[in-house]
């Protein structure tokens, strides 16, 4: 069975799951399907948006799709929310994603 089919049946019993849903998004940007991982990573954060991880991808997708604004903002957005939940580690790799762009 594919990654992909495995993670769906996962989520099928626990739809909610942000781990698992962040898993489907990043296996989808190993397939190519940019454009699918980027509607699952934008639903997830807007259900929940504590879940900090998701901003880094997120932007690095954004950036290779050309939308750097866009990675900007997520980007910015991430910080917030890794200093919020006091997440240094987040926050640096945010930040340096951040200054790549902005700098």
């Amino acid at each position: 069975m594919d990654r992909i089919q495995r993670i769906k049946e996962l989520l099928a019993e626990s739809p909610a799951d942000s781990f698992l849903r962040h898993a489907l998004a990043l296996e989808y940007i190993k397939q190519g399907d940019d454009a699918l991982a980027r509607q699952l990573f934008e639903a997830l954060l807007k259900e929940d948006p504590g879940y900090v991880g998701s901003y880094y991808h997120l932007g690095k997708l954004l950036e290779r799709t050309g939308e750097q604004d866009a990675a900007i903002a997520w980007y910015e957005k991430g910080m917030q929310v890794a200093k919020e939940q006091d997440d240094r580690h987040a926050f640096n790799e945010l930040r340096g994603a951040w200054e790549e762009l902005t700098m």
